[in-house]
Parts: structure tokens; sequence; C-alpha cells
């Protein structure tokens, strides 16, 4: 993969962070919920780091895999099973599109770092960056995700991508929780709903059709 590629996949793991951050069922839904509870800013802030870190996990444990598969396989083996799994989530999505719910939603951080985590890997929020880790950790002439490189340097790679795309998420979480807490409140949602489930459901099956062609 040359550096212009190489660049643009780092891009993409943190524009999907963003895209990510901004799904209200991802987390930022649940901070402003808290806030109105405990009628403060915050407990919106103090959600964050339990999302992110979710989150994170989230994205570690797709990661993690696809290098436990990629050793021994090679890369281009793992695109048509990431690729079928994304389009046939977006689609199911498409027929199973739910507003999230903010009822009952005082948790402490142990169990808000696990529902973050079990949401993101729900929304196959990890299957999404694969695409891109895969151009990144293994080049398209290698054998295999540990090919060029020792399995120390793919270790970093999976460490600095989950980073590189948490952050975005989290400054996405964080900047619209705060923006809907401090200046709409809930009463926006209801008013002027956008249904993120159908951008989701087809952002899954575009980011499966993209990953068929890189």
């Amino acid at each position: 993969m040359n550096f212009d590629a190489t660049m643009w996949s780092w891009a993409a793991m943190a524009g999907l962070g963003l895209f990510h951050g901004i799904n209200p069922g991802m987390g930022w839904l649940f901070a402003v919920a808290l806030g109105m509870q405990e009628r403060c800013t915050r407990a919106v802030w103090r959600a964050m780091a339990p999302l992110a870190l979710g989150h994170g996990l989230a994205i570690g444990v797709a990661v993690g895999a696809a290098l436990l598969i990629g050793a021994a396989l090679p890369p281009r083996l793992l695109i048509w099973p990431v690729a079928a799994v994304l389009i046939g989530m977006g689609a199911y999505r498409f027929f199973r599109c739910r507003h999230p719910r903010w009822a009952a939603m005082r948790v402490g951080p142990g169990r808000l770092t696990l529902w973050s985590f079990l949401m993101a890997s729900a929304h196959g929020a990890g299957l999404m960056v694969l695409p891109f880790f895969l151009g990144i950790a293994a080049p398209a002439d290698a054998a295999s995700c540990h090919a060029g490189g020792d399995h120390l340097h793919a270790g970093w790679t999976a460490l600095a991508a989950t980073g590189v795309h948490s952050a975005g998420y989290l400054i996405m979480t964080a900047a619209a929780a705060v923006l809907v807490y401090s200046k709409f409140g809930l009463r926006l949602l209801r008013e002027k709903w956008v249904n993120l489930d159908l951008i989701w459901a087809a952002a899954l099956v575009i980011t499966g059709a993209v990953t068929l062609l890189i």
C-alpha cells in the first residue's frame, strides 16, 4: 500500500470514529439522559470516559481478531466474509430500525462501559473499521497481516488504529452530548428526530461494498 492510500485509511479510521460518535444510539443520548437525571453538566462529562472505553474495547476486539486470523490467512481471504457480514447487518437493520430509548438509564461507570461495548459490537462498529485496518496492517502484496513486519509492529498498529478511531468517537460524542444537553435538551429529539438508524444501515451496506473494491 502506498503512502497516500495508507494516509487515506488512517483518515477513514478517524472519520468513522466521528460518524459513530454522532449516532445517538452509540452513546451521547445516554450521556444527555444522565445529565437530565442529575441536572448537571458534570454528569454528561462523567459518562464520556466509560462510553469511549467501551467503544474502544469493541474496536480493539474486532481488530485483535483480525490480527489473529490474518496471521494464518492472506488478508484478501478476509475481505469477502467481512463484506458479507457488513452488508448482511446493514440489510437487517433496514428492516429492524428502532429509535433508541432514554428511560431508566441510571447506571455506574462499569455498566456504562459494558453497555457501550455491547452497543458498538451490536451496531457492527468494529466490522466497519476492519477494511481500513487490514489495508494499514497488511500491504496488498503481503501473504498475511504480519508479513513485512513483526508481531510487535502489528500490535502497535492495532493499538494506534483503535486509539485514532476512539479519539474521533470521543470528540464527536462529547460535542453532541454537551450541545444537546446545554442548548436543546431531549425536546429536540422528540420534535426534530432524524432517523440515523437508516443512515447507519446504509453506511454498513456501503462500507461492505467499498470493502470489495479496495
